[in-house]
């Protein structure tokens, strides 16, 4: 058989996210497959669509991994949709939800059994459930902190209903379900005995069968014997018991009626406490605790996604866990109906590494089952479709020796690189979903020379000086006390345990060993580390070594050996004492050190600093540095160029479901770089203007200084072009409020979503609306209108030259729904918003037609007239994705070359070249618009803007002729001091951006 070609992946040239939930199906997403072809996308890349919790606007609170979710239509709406890409050529990536699954709601069949069956469930194992958790009164029970107060108050109140249904019991809290252990049905059946036996008689059939079934139920095994034998019988048997009591209720309608009336009896009476002691009794012979939501902070037993209770994690480690949860995606695999898997949250993962090497190769196996289905294959006795699976397992082994990093599948992971970090070498992925290069567009668009000023306002402005740095550590410690508690002290009595087991370590104590191991992962400087055998990688040993040092000086009064002993077990430095099983103790240690460590970052960074520290909020994105004022041309291309070497087929994103700020956002706030005196000047006259609309709460005005420098930044950024009024206005003030109640509790200072303060809240709300009220006297808002719109274009011309960046880069670049328009989005649930699809495929339509009509050129002017409606940035995305189509190979394969460029405006481009073979394409993007007359209403084109700026072109001879994809222009390189030289008044003569290609 012929293997040279078994490791060709699909490769995407261009993706398109789509939001799938109860309003955009598999139907609507047929619709559009023909507009995605015509704007140049060659793959879908859809948001998990396997079945999730009922009403879920995302998909990743997921209940059932082998069904799709039938809120987005049926089988056959999908199939539909999968047909409609064929038909265009087009693939689909799909997201995938390895980590986790939604638990509330009673919609998840494994996550109920475990709740019927405790250890003894046959998913006991498939849920991340710690059964021996450090408070002694939850062995083998799980903690569910689903109630909205105490215990007792929701008991009391009549809250948790006990119901019959189809012989079995369960006790319900309004949309959540939880089934009663089938062991504990007798308390029911038995109570008021006397009652039933006045109805029936002692020898009466249906009587003696209801004993029968008590009887029946004494005998079955607890749910504590996990003996494989008796946990079969206890499966077995508790069905049959719920058949038998099923059928006597059908049959007879005293039975039917007692059970009932114990049912309402055992429910009690609103405002009689001893009326539901019976309830009482019943719950705590349960497998779970049902308690208050904030318990879940300090005791919960079970690994969640982040602090979400309602998602908890399973353990993909195992291999039945991951045979089960992947049958439905792989069936599509090997049906060609999705073509790439994107990998959520691959850093929660026990073992990330192993996990994605297990999914290429089961991706491998059904891609290659897909070819050889029906056809012979050459091996000797493969045994039917089993044997070809076990060939094809031995052809992906042989392919593997060979090529070590060979990736047949394309997979892509979602994780977030710090400054400096790489993705890990032995991940089989074409690498992350492109928040690095995100982070690194903007903040080329930030003017880096204006650091230093802009420190200095928003210290004024907020009258404090933040030092990111220190704050990230403080809210990492925050996160660590308050929502993950649990976690920290769970690790810690692991860690504690391990301790003990050495006799220079056993008197450290587990309160200074859970107080040194928050000082090291707040002081850790990535996500996680990726141990996973007793071999430490260097990279992983430097951030171990590096967060245990910050600590030690951080804290000179604790005992310095704390830290050498965490230090020793994160590294696996073994003592000599140590044995097989203590090793592999300290490995799993390390491992599950590795899972909490990603989210403390992201909750602690991400959700918590990134909305306290607000200096230039375009830089607080996702896997950002916000301390680090934008980047140098310089250090953008060497960013490029790394990726053209290590993952060329990266995912580049600008927008994606998880950004703090769509692109449009970003781009025009990074505007405010540039012109930090007319920022400082605005922020003095506007908080003059609005100072009597605040309001004192608690002694302190709302909004604060930092919030209401935030506020300012947002409206700048998201103020939708053209001076909305009426409804428009009305909806852009709701999405202000919403934004601005979800920041304030992100930030935790002085609100939050786990203390809520209602009047704080209503005060700053208030204070957006009074500031954003249409009315004759409101000078704020008649300042708006008036000061905004230079900068909003400014902003425009910089979003232009991001999506030039974007396609021309090395990379596959990635386009969020609907913001091949003009896309002022906010974060989530801002930015899942409905996308009017109808009215994008009209406009492409009409801009086909008229290209076509009258010409390149024409159009542009027009375009570059009206930029406001974003038809410029929609006809920008087609014409550079139509050349990527075009040539592919050059994209993907090709060498990148940053261009060297000279002249008065020499450090408003950035220029570089991509070559392959003779082919060359040139991309030309300008950026800092202020200081090129844009600010006064002119266009960045021609002479009279660049004057003699120019791009050096090496190994060219001056009269070699480019061509301008974008306009049709014909630009010829110049002789100049012995080189060749491109004007970049010819090369920007009718459009603000360039892409040139050899004639």
């Amino acid at each position: 058989m012929d293997r040279t070609n078994l490791a060709k992946a699909r490769i995407p040239a261009a993706t398109y996210r789509l939001q799938f939930n109860a309003r955009f199906g598999f139907r609507d997403a047929e619709r559009i497959v023909p507009y995605l072809d015509a704007l140049g996308v060659s793959d879908v890349y859809a948001s998990p669509y396997l079945k999730a919790r009922p009403g879920s606007m995302h998909g990743y609170d997921i209940v059932d991994q082998n069904s799709l979710n039938p809120e987005l239509g049926t089988a056959e709406d999908f199939d539909a949709f999968c047909a409609a890409l064929a038909r265009h050529g087009m693939g689909q990536v799909l997201d995938f939800v390895p980590n986790h699954m939604c638990i509330e709601g009673g919609e998840n069949r494994c996550w109920l059994d475990l709740l019927e069956n405790g250890p003894s469930s046959l998913y006991a194992d498939f849920f991340d459930v710690d059964w021996s958790p450090v408070k002694r009164e939850l062995a083998n029970k799980v903690l569910i902190p689903v109630l909205g107060d105490q215990y007792g108050a929701v008991l009391e109140n009549g809250e948790l209903r006990l119901s019959f249904e189809e012989g079995a019991f369960f006790i319900s809290y309004y949309e959540h379900r939880f089934p009663i252990i089938p062991k504990t049905y007798s308390p029911i059946l038995t109570h008021r005995l006397a009652e039933l036996e006045r109805m029936l008689p002692p020898d009466h059939e249906a009587y003696l069968e209801l004993l029968s079934i008590v009887t029946a139920i004494s005998h079955l095994p607890l749910y504590t014997d996990c003996d494989p034998e008796r946990v079969r019988e206890r499966y077995r048997e508790k069905e049959v018991i719920k058949g038998r009591l099923a059928a006597l209720c059908r049959e007879n309608w005293a039975v039917k009626t007692f059970i009932d009336e114990n049912v309402e009896i055992f429910n009690g009476e609103k405002g009689n406490p001893r009326s539901v002691d019976l309830l009482d009794g019943l719950l705590r012979q349960q497998v779970y605790r049902l308690a208050h939501w904030r318990t879940a902070t300090e005791e919960i037993n079970y690994r969640r996604f982040f602090d979400i209770n309602a998602l908890g994690a399973i353990r993909m480690e195992l291999p039945r866990v991951f045979e089960e949860t992947h049958r439905l995606v792989l069936e599509l695999v090997r049906r060609g109906k999705v073509t790439g898997l994107r990998i959520d949250h691959a850093d929660g993962l026990y073992d990330p590494t192993d996990y994605l090497r297990r999914l290429q190769k089961a991706c491998f196996i059904q891609t290659r089952l897909a070819a050889l289905t029906g056809a012979p294959f050459e091996r000797e006795g493969d045994g039917g479709e089993e044997g070809l699976v076990e060939g094809i397992r031995q052809m992906y082994d042989e392919m593997l020796t060979v090529s070590p990093r060979a990736k047949p599948f394309y997979i892509i992971g979602e994780k977030i690189l710090m400054k400096g970090e790489r993705l890990p070498g032995d991940w089989p992925v074409y690498s992350t979903t492109g928040y690095e290069f995100a982070n690194a567009v903007t903040g080329l668009f930030v003017d880096t020379r204006n650091a230093r000023t802009f420190d200095a306002i928003y210290a004024r402005f907020i009258q404090e000086r933040l030092h990111f740095a220190e704050l990230a550590y403080e809210k990492k410690k925050e996160v660590m006390q308050v929502s993950m508690a649990g976690e920290i002290n769970t690790l810690g009595h692991r860690l504690n345990t391990l301790s003990e087991n050495n006799r220079h370590t056993r008197d450290f104590t587990l309160g200074s060993l859970v107080k040194a191991l928050v000082e090291v992962i707040a002081f850790f400087p990535v996500y996680r580390t990726y141990t996973a055998s007793r071999m430490v990688a260097e990279r992983d040993r430097q951030y171990v070594e590096y967060a245990v040092a910050r600590a030690k000086r951080r804290n000179p009064a604790m005992n310095a050996s704390i830290f050498s002993f965490i230090e020793d077990v994160l590294l696996l430095r073994f003592y000599d004492s140590s044995d097989g099983e203590e090793q592999e103790e300290w490995l799993d240690f390390v491992m599950r050190f590795q899972q909490l460590t990603g989210p403390v970052m992201a909750k602690g960074v991400e959700d918590t600093a990134f909305y306290v520290y607000n200096r230039l909020v375009s830089l607080n994105e996702v896997g950002g540095t916000p301390e680090r004022f934008g980047i140098t041309v310089e250090a953008f291309h060497g960013q490029n160029i790394e990726r053209a070497k290590s993952t060329p087929l990266a995912m580049l994103a600008t927008s994606t479901h998880d950004t703090k700020r769509s692109e449009d956002v970003r781009a025009r706030i990074s505007v405010l770089s540039e012109i930090p005196e007319t920022w400082r000047g605005w922020l003095v006259r506007w908080s003059r203007l609005n100072r009597s609309r605040k309001v004192n709460v608690h002694g302190r005005t709302v909004p604060d200084r930092n919030e209401e420098y935030l506020l300012y930044q947002t409206i700048v950024g998201a103020w939708p072009p053209g001076n909305p009024r009426g409804g428009e206005h009305d909806a852009f003030v709701t999405r202000i409020r919403e934004y601005m109640l979800k920041a304030m509790r992100e930030a935790k200072l002085n609100t939050s979503w786990i203390n809520p303060d209602p009047v704080c809240e209503e005060a700053a709300l208030h204070f957006v609306d009074t500031i954003l009220r249409e009315r004759p006297d409101n000078e704020f808002l008649t300042e708006l209108r008036r000061e905004l719109p230079p900068l909003i274009r400014c902003g425009m011309h910089n979003s232009l030259s991001q999506l030039l960046l974007k396609v021309a880069s090395p990379g596959i670049p990635d386009f969020y729904q609907g913001t091949e328009l003009w896309d002022f989005s906010l974060v989530d649930p801002d930015n899942r918003r409905s996308v009017d699809f109808e009215a994008r495929n009209a406009l492409l339509d009409e801009l086909r037609k008229a290209e076509r009509e009258r010409g390149t050129l024409p159009l542009l002017r027009e375009l570059l007239a009206t930029m406001e409606d974003g038809r410029v940035k929609l006809w920008l995305t087609r014409k550079l994705l139509a050349c990527r189509r075009g040539h592919r190979p050059l994209f993907e394969e090709g060498k990148y070359l940053p261009l060297e460029v000279e002249g008065e405006r020499n450090d408003h481009v950035c220029a570089f070249e991509r070559y392959r073979n003779g082919e060359t394409v040139i991309a030309v993007a300008p950026r800092f618009f202020t200081r090129l007359g844009v600010l006064a209403g002119g266009l960045p084109l021609g002479t009279e803007t660049w004057g003699d700026t120019r791009l050096v072109v090496p190994f060219e001879t001056a009269g070699n002729a480019y061509r301008n994809v974008l306009t049709g222009e014909r630009v010829v390189t110049e002789p100049r001091n012995g080189r060749a030289i491109l004007p970049l008044g010819e090369a920007l003569r009718s459009f603000p951006v360039a892409l040139l290609e050899t004639e």
